[in-house]
């Protein structure tokens, strides 16, 4: 069993930057592919990012291409997702998942692949 627990999220303002990370207890981190997705009130969960075991290859959806960073630290078991300009849009709970198989594209932006997935942390921006 996976435990993932994430952090970093608050309250900024549009154009603000924040980190988020994910952790896990129990099992390592390197040993799955990780994604980030995130849920806004009313809204089904949507895929943000992804990145490789080795962190090598990364996908992003449209909406965070060119401000999103998925990242990982072995070392630390964690998994970064580094958010610039953000923008009121992007307000919304984003959880990290582990999924144990690699995968490719458009399969991997789906919820149904990961295994495990954290609690949440909240992102809200203000305008």
């Amino acid at each position: 069993q996976v435990q993932l627990v994430e952090s970093g999220g608050g309250l900024v303002q549009a154009g603000d930057s924040l980190r988020l990370s994910c952790t896990a207890s129990g099992r390592t981190l390197s040993n799955y592919y990780m994604g980030w997705f995130r849920q806004a009130p009313g809204k089904e969960r949507e895929f943000v990012a992804r990145i490789s075991r080795g962190g090598s290859t990364t996908y992003y959806a449209d909406s965070v291409k060119g401000r999103f960073t998925i990242s990982r630290d072995g070392a630390k078991n964690t998994v970064f997702l580094q958010m610039n300009s953000l923008r009121p849009e992007d307000t919304a709970v984003y959880y990290c998942a582990a999924d144990s198989t690699p995968g490719s594209w458009p399969t991997v932006t789906t919820t149904d692949v990961y295994d495990y997935w954290g609690q949440g942390t909240q992102v809200t921006v203000s305008s």
